[in-house]
């Protein structure tokens, strides 16, 4: 997960998201148009246990039906509209958003996998992203560095799970408290890379020598405005999260 000369690589959040509905298939399919070197999910299981891209715990905001995403099949989430009227968008299964990574001929991206806790489902979360990255011969990279996927939690229990289950699997431990970030926590679960988000990077820019000092990444989120974008690149963060993917990478290219 190294950043490469010209600044940090640039990871769609959630798609192309300022353009396109988020986590539909349009969305990611610009994404990568737009030049993206990765892209950035939501998973949580169906009551019925499949993994799906939504990012809220329910799916109010995002479509046009209600209800709580753990207590709802994927044959009822499926019945609603996740795109717009004009452009009507499918419920994006996680399986679904591998194929178009790993179908991606153009340049080699990466698939950050963000599990969502606390969730009533618990570790089996972690369980069933790494059997499905397994179906798809991904889920044991010959290094983190050539890896396809790297899954990312808040939840310092979810990335022990993932590198006791999956040691060659880059993971990344997210976070807002730089305390949690460069202290043990990242240690102790084992994270390959930190996860501050913008905020936290401005109040304490030495968490990237930091993570760097201690053999991490640091991957930062959400990151759409220009300034914020240079401070990323001056600090040597290694990715940036952001709603702007071509924007960003052309900011990044002047």
């Amino acid at each position: 997960m190294s950043p490469d000369r010209r600044g940090p690589l640039v990871v769609a959040h959630r798609g192309a998201s300022a353009a396109m509905p988020e986590h539909t298939l349009a969305a990611y399919k610009l994404a990568l148009e737009e030049g993206a070197d990765g892209l950035e999910c939501d998973v949580r299981l169906t009551r019925d246990g499949h993994l799906v891209c939504v990012h809220d715990r329910t799916v109010d905001r995002t479509s046009t039906g209600t209800g709580v995403v753990s207590e709802m099949t994927l044959e009822e989430l499926a019945e609603f509209n996740y795109g717009t009227e004009d452009e009507p968008a499918e419920l994006l299964e996680l399986s679904a958003l591998i194929a178009l990574t790993l179908d991606w001929s153009a340049r080699p991206v990466k698939l950050f996998i963000e599990t969502k806790h606390p969730v009533r489902f618990g570790g089996l979360v972690e369980s069933k992203v790494l059997a499905e990255l397994q179906r798809f011969g991904i889920a044991a990279p010959p290094s983190a560095d050539h890896s396809r996927a790297v899954v990312m939690s808040f939840s310092a229990g979810a990335v022990w799970r993932i590198r006791r289950s999956a040691p060659m699997l880059p993971t990344v431990l997210l976070g807002e408290s730089a305390r949690y970030l460069g202290g043990g926590a990242a240690t102790t679960v084992g994270a390959t890379a930190v996860g501050p988000s913008v905020k936290t990077l401005h109040e304490h820019p030495d968490i990237v020598d930091k993570a760097a000092a201690a053999g991490r990444a640091t991957y930062c989120w959400t990151v759409d405005n220009r300034s914020d974008v240079e401070l990323c690149r001056e600090l040597g963060v290694s990715w940036v999260a952001t709603n702007h993917p071509g924007r960003t990478k052309k900011w990044l290219a002047s």
